[in-house]
C-alpha cells in the first residue's frame, strides 16, 4: 500500500501543497492535521486527540469517495492506518473491515490503481484480520471476476473454501456456503462456455470427443458443487438456476425439469420461453415420465399458449424430431384405452396435446373424444374446440 501511496504523491502538483500544510512522516500534506499537531503528542490529551485524527481522517475519507475524488481519498487512507494501533481493543478489531471496505473502493476505481495492487491488498487485510479472511477472499474473487481473471478467482475460493479458523461459527458457516455457491456458479460458466464451443464443432471432427468429456466432467463437477448447496436452507435462486440447467442436459427427465419450467416461464425473456418448451418436451422423452399428469398439464397448457403468442416455429421445431417416434410412443391406440381406463384426468391432457400435435385424425384424440363420460362431457368438448383453434396440422391437407 505504501508503494501506491508513494506513486500517488509523485502525480501531486506544487499547487497542491500549500505552506500552510503539514508535512506528514510519510512526506504527504494534510491541512487538517494543523489544529492537533501541537498536542498530539503531549500529556493527557494524547489519546483523545487521537481519537480525533482518525475520526477526522475517516471523515475526510468518506467525504473525497462521495465526490469520487480517488487520488485524495488514497492519501487519507494512508494515514487511516494508524486506527489499527488505537488503544481502544473494539476500534481496533472493527479496523480492518472498515480498511477493507474503503481501500478496495478506492483501489477499484482510482486512475492509477493495477490488479497487483489489488491483489496485494486484499492479500494482506486477509491476514490482518482472521475474522474477515473469508469475506475478503469472497469479495476479492468477485473482483477477479469483474477482470476476468476466472483461473485467479477459481484458485481464490477454492484456498477460502477449505481455510478454517478455531471452530466453525454460524457465520463462517454461510460465507463457506457463499463461496462453494460462487465457485459453483463459476464451474456452470466454464461449462456453458465448453457447450457453446462443442456446438460450434462437427460430430465428426477429431476435437469433438475430447470437447464433449471435457464438457461434461464440468457438468458433473457443478452439479455436485451446486446440488450439495440447495439442500442448505436459505435463498439460493441464482444458483439453483444454474444448478437446474446442469441437471437439464445430464438429466433431461429429473423431477426439478418441472420447476426450471416454471422458472423458464415467469421471465420476459423469449429465449426463455423457447427453452421452457423445450424442457417440457424433454421430460416426457423418457419412459418413466409417461404417466406424469403435472407434465403433460403443463404442456397442453404451454402449448396453447405458444401458438397464440405466434409462435408456431417453436412448437414445430421440437416436434420435428420427435413425429416418428412419439406417436406410437405416447398416443397409440393401446395408450388411450389404458389411459381412460387408469387414469381419465391424465387421458384428457394428452388428447389435447396429441390432437395439437397430430391433428383430428390422432388415434388417441378420436378414441377420447367418444367416450360418454358425465362429468368430463363438458371438458371434452373444450378439447375438441382448442384442437380446432390450435392445430399444427393443415385441415387441408
Amino acid at each position: 500500500m505504501s508503494d501506491f501511496s508513494e506513486e500517488l504523491i509523485r502525480s501531486k502538483t506544487e499547487d497542491d501543497q500549500e505552506e500552510s500544510c503539514v508535512l506528514s512522516g510519510t512526506g504527504m500534506y494534510f491541512p487538517w492535521l494543523q489544529k492537533h499537531i501541537d498536542t498530539v503528542e503531549t500529556g493527557g490529551k494524547k489519546e483523545k486527540d487521537f481519537a480525533q485524527t482518525t475520526s477526522a481522517c475517516l471523515n475526510r475519507i468518506q467525504e473525497a469517495l462521495l465526490k469520487h475524488q480517488w487520488p485524495q481519498a488514497a492519501g487519507y487512507m494512508h494515514s487511516y492506518f494508524q486506527i489499527l494501533e488505537d488503544s481502544d481493543s473494539h476500534k481496533r478489531q472493527a479496523a480492518p473491515e472498515i480498511i477493507w471496505k474503503l481501500g478496495s473502493e478506492i483501489l477499484f476505481y482510482h486512475p492509477k490503481s493495477n490488479m497487483e495492487t489489488f491483489n496485494t491488498f486484499a492479500d494482506r487485510m486477509k491476514n490482518m484480520g482472521v475474522m474477515n479472511y473469508l469475506k475478503i477472499s469472497l469479495q476479492h474473487a468477485l473482483y477477479l471476476l469483474h477482470h476476468g481473471m476466472l483461473e485467479d478467482a477459481n484458485r481464490n475460493l477454492s484456498r477460502a473454501e477449505t481455510w478454517r479458523y478455531g471452530e466453525k461459527s454460524s457465520s463462517q458457516e454461510v460465507l463457506i456456503n457463499l463461496i462453494q455457491a460462487y465457485k459453483g456458479l463459476l464451474q456452470y460458466y466454464t461449462w456453458s462456455k465448453k457447450k457453446m464451443e462443442l456446438s460450434n464443432l462437427d460430430e465428426d471432427d477429431y476435437a469433438y470427443n475430447t470437447a464433449s468429456q471435457t464438457m461434461l466432467n464440468h457438468s458433473w463437477k457443478t452439479s455436485v458443487n451446486l446440488g450439495a448447496l440447495i439442500q442448505t436452507p436459505g435463498v439460493w435462486d441464482p444458483f439453483v438456476k444454474s444448478y437446474v440447467e446442469i441437471l437439464y442436459q445430464i438429466v433431461p427427465s429429473h423431477k426439478l425439469m418441472l420447476e426450471f419450467h416454471r422458472l423458464l416461464r415467469k421471465s420476459e425473456k423469449k429465449d426463455h420461453h423457447k427453452l421452457g418448451l423445450e424442457v417440457l418436451f424433454g421430460v416426457l422423452d423418457f419412459a418413466g415420465c409417461t404417466k406424469n399428469i403435472t407434465a403433460w398439464k403443463y404442456l397442453a397448457k404451454y402449448l396453447r399458449q405458444t401458438l397464440m403468442g405466434n409462435h408456431p416455429a417453436w412448437v414445430q421445431e421440437e416436434w420435428n424430431s420427435r413425429k416418428t417416434w412419439w406417436p406410437s410412443f405416447h398416443f397409440s391406440s393401446f395408450w388411450a384405452k389404458s389411459d381412460w381406463k387408469e387414469d381419465k384426468a391424465l387421458a384428457c391432457e394428452k388428447a389435447l396435446v396429441a390432437g395439437i400435435l397430430l391433428g383430428k385424425g390422432c388415434r388417441y384424440f378420436r378414441y377420447i373424444c367418444k367416450q360418454d363420460h358425465q362429468v368430463l362431457r363438458k371438458k371434452i368438448r373444450r378439447i375438441r374446440k382448442s384442437v380446432k383453434k390450435h392445430s399444427i396440422v393443415n385441415p387441408g391437407l
